[in-house]
């Protein structure tokens, strides 16, 4: 985990989460084996509940999805924060991702997701894409998702560990809180987009 990275989640924490940490907060994290780093530690009050997940065991992770796309072992509207780190990346289908994000956040629930918007191919196990403000943004939209914050940092941050070849994009996002009936439109909406885009993958 460059720098940067790390920096944008404290930044994120610092901004959303701060006021937070008297409360009670069950807080996932997609992607967090700890290959070079981890957000295990900026996320770190005794109230919190952190899960680190991914797709294979390792140092890191609390819990192994055994399908990529849908996410069994976390039950919807049960996460309140929800973060992911060079993550996005590398996986093939994000669009059906971004829809498991949307029903796991409890209604209220926030995500920050960071990935590059530049850097050399980087294949774990594959490298697929590059992220700007406007691919996060209609990402969020696709998934109904309210934006909070979306940046890139095109610009230098003054890192000496290599962390500018990235230029970092970040999506902070929270699922709007429905009435009962556009809830369950919502609800039914994801749904159907996952279970159609799934389809052809699963």
């Amino acid at each position: 985990m460059h720098a940067s990275s790390l920096a944008n989640m404290q930044s994120f924490h610092d901004e959303f989460l701060a006021s937070k940490r008297d409360q009670t907060l069950q807080v996932l994290d997609i992607g967090s084996m700890d290959v070079n780093g981890t957000y295990r530690s900026i996320l770190d009050s005794p109230n919190w509940n952190y899960i680190g997940t991914d797709m294979e065991p390792g140092n890191g992770v609390d819990l192994v999805f055994k399908k990529p796309y849908s996410w069994r072992e976390v039950k919807s509207n049960s996460v309140d924060v929800l973060v992911s780190g060079q993550a996005f990346e590398h996986i093939e289908y994000f669009w059906i991702t971004i829809l498991e994000v949307f029903r796991v956040l409890k209604p209220g629930g926030i995500c920050c997701i960071i990935a590059p918007a530049g850097g050399y191919e980087h294949k774990y196990p594959v490298d697929c894409w590059r992220f700007y403000p406007d691919g996060f943004t209609a990402m969020a939209k696709f998934a109904q998702l309210e934006v909070l914050k979306v940046e890139t940092h095109w610009e230098s941050q003054g890192y000496d560990d290599g962390s500018e070849l990235w230029m970092d994009s970040v999506l902070v996002a929270r699922k709007p809180v429905f009435s009962t009936w556009i809830k369950l439109k919502s609800e039914i909406k994801c749904y159907l987009q996952h279970k159609l885009m799934s389809l052809s993958i699963n």
